[in-house]
């Protein structure tokens, strides 16, 4: 049963939410590996180009942890293996403390 109130609105409703969290370079986010729970940097991530698209793995036990996939109309994003990706708001973003 959720314990969130009220009907659910579909994905669309996130757009805003998602769009000021992916409009920032993500390489400073912070991930948790899904494998063995080593935190970091995702600028820190082992990095492999030579695929269709960009596949970062863990630095700790080489578990990949991002799928990036882009064409000329679309991109693919697989998170999968993480457990959480922790985002820093730009400063002019932040609520003042006023």
């Amino acid at each position: 049963m959720s314990t969130m109130s009220g009907a659910p609105l579909d994905g669309n409703a996130a757009a805003g939410a998602l769009t000021e969290v992916f409009a920032i370079d993500v390489t400073a986010a912070i991930g948790q590996c899904a494998g063995c729970g080593d935190r970091g940097p995702l600028g820190g991530a082992a990095s492999y180009l030579e695929a269709p698209g960009a596949v970062l793995r863990c630095m700790s036990c080489d578990q990949v942890l991002v799928r990036v996939v882009s064409s000329p109309d679309r991109h693919w994003l697989d998170l999968r293996g993480l457990v959480v990706l922790q985002l820093m708001r730009p400063s002019d973003d932040r609520p003042s403390n006023a």
